[in-house]
């Protein structure tokens, strides 16, 4: 077995590769193990880097998150996070199994509603967003996060012009983050319930929302009290629409097996990386799952010990959730080519792969961090198992241009012409950051369904 091999290797030069693997969903590994010469044609005729991405894998989380709300006896809409992604195929994976989507742009909403997306299961959140985004949200019905009292203001202006009534929920700050950039304070979220009274003609007061970063399920489920809180408050004044609590998005994907990845943290120094770069923070691979994240937040105890999907159903509150990455796990990869090996075991130690495409196809760099779980070597010409620790750059000329800062601990040595392919790529990595830098074009997007009956994959380019 390649961990169990690669941690009793011998060090080189003072380095020991550790092993991240990345866990495989079974249709990634058919992919991988039965048509890896359709993944290599399709990398050589559509050009390197190039994502693979897997709408039956998205439709399959979903139908996972939906169940495990169901289970947790919650009511809860899933809105989709169009910016973890720009695949066209995504929105209309959400179109056909009545998903929603959560837009934060103008053109993220005109995707969602050319995808077959109808506007009153679109949200519109990002803070205080432009007159275009409004008029275009009111004339479509969409739910609103509304972050300011400015910004409220404006969108009851864009309603009257329209002749509507915008649905709108009040973005707040959590007690727990005060500091947020994100939302209203407490005054500030009064003033515009009284505002909302003032404009009830034009808004529609549906409840509240508000902005939480990390992954930590109990606070989220704090907050997320809080906000029925405000809903409870609203209905005494009048507010009998007050009935959604949007917890955001935040549910942590799994990306390696928690104790390999316990293990990493242990070992984690800066001798480990290219140029001994250090790093202050990961996106904690080794998570639990977003099902369990859902069942944990639903079921933490609230005032006294009432779980927190019991004192929704008992209030008549209805959640909002904006998954990204969690109904992205698994659902795409990336491919490399290899364009160049600097061989430097013989001085530092490791080598120097150089692949066809740059870092800002692994949006992890934007962080200030590194995409932690080990890319897969695959090569036409195998040669004898050989452990080769080894750094991916991108072909750039930025020095800082690494997809992986890491020592990668390849099986065997890496030569031009191979292929490496990044796993679970689509839920923020593949584009959030490309760029056509050096006028490269962006890397394109291949759709790829198993056959049924065992007939071969079918596969399009996005957005065709």
């Amino acid at each position: 077995m390649l961990i169990s091999r690669l941690a009793q290797e011998p060090s080189t030069a003072g380095v020991r590769p550790f092993a991240l693997t990345a866990l495989r969903h079974p249709t990634v590994s058919t992919l991988l193990a039965d048509h890896r010469a359709l993944l290599a044609d399709l990398l050589e005729g559509l050009g390197s880097p190039l994502h693979v991405v897997l709408p039956e894998v998205f439709e399959e989380n979903v139908n996972g998150l939906r169940q495990a709300f169901a289970e947790a006896g919650a009511t809860a809409d899933i809105l989709f996070a169009k910016k973890a992604n720009k695949a066209d195929c995504y929105v209309r994976s959400a179109a056909a199994l009545g998903v929603g989507i959560d837009a934060a742009s103008t053109p993220e909403l005109v995707k969602a509603l050319a995808g077959g997306v109808p506007g009153h299961r679109i949200g519109i959140s990002g803070p205080e967003k432009d007159d275009t985004l409004h008029a275009l949200a009111v004339q479509h019905g969409c739910l609103v996060a509304v972050d300011s009292i400015s910004e409220l203001r404006r969108l009851a202006g864009a309603a009257r012009f329209a002749g509507r009534q915008a649905r709108v929920l009040l973005r707040s700050r959590t007690a727990g983050q005060p500091g947020s950039r994100f939302g209203m304070s407490t005054d500030e979220r009064e003033a515009a319930v009284g505002l909302c009274a003032e404009l009830a003609d034009h808004i529609s007061l549906q409840g509240f929302s508000f902005h939480l970063s990390g992954y930590s399920t109990a606070e989220r489920a704090t907050a997320a009290n809080e906000m029925i809180e405000h809903c409870l408050d609203a209905r005494r004044c009048g507010f009998r629409s007050a009935e959604l609590v949007d917890i955001g998005g935040g549910l942590p994907v799994r990306y390696v097996e928690p104790r390999l990845w316990d293990e990493f943290i242990e070992q984690n120094e800066p001798a480990h990386y290219h140029a001994a770069k250090s790093f202050e923070d990961f996106y904690p691979y080794g998570g639990q799952p977003a099902t369990q994240a859902v069942r944990a937040i639903m079921a933490h105890p609230v005032d006294g010990g009432e779980s927190l999907s019991k004192k929704a159903e008992r209030n008549g509150i209805r959640f909002v959730v904006e998954p990204g990455r969690a109904l992205l796990d698994q659902a795409g990869f990336t491919m490399y080519r290899v364009q160049q090996v600097d061989d430097r075991r013989d001085t530092d130690g490791y080598a120097i792969v150089t692949v066809a495409g740059s870092s800002f196809s692994l949006s992890e760099q934007w962080f200030n961090s590194d995409y932690l779980p080990d890319p897969l070597l695959m090569s036409a010409r195998p040669l004898a198992d050989e452990l080769f620790p080894a750094c991916v750059a991108g072909s750039t000329c930025l020095e800082s241009d690494l997809l992986t800062w890491r020592k990668i601990g390849f099986p065997r040595p890496v030569r031009r012409g191979d292929h490496l392919v990044y796993l679970n790529t689509a839920g923020y990595q593949m584009d959030s950051n490309e760029s056509p830098f050096h006028d490269a074009a962006l890397p394109l997007k291949a759709v790829l369904r198993l056959g049924e009956g065992g007939a071969p994959p079918r596969w399009r380019l996005d957005g065709i």
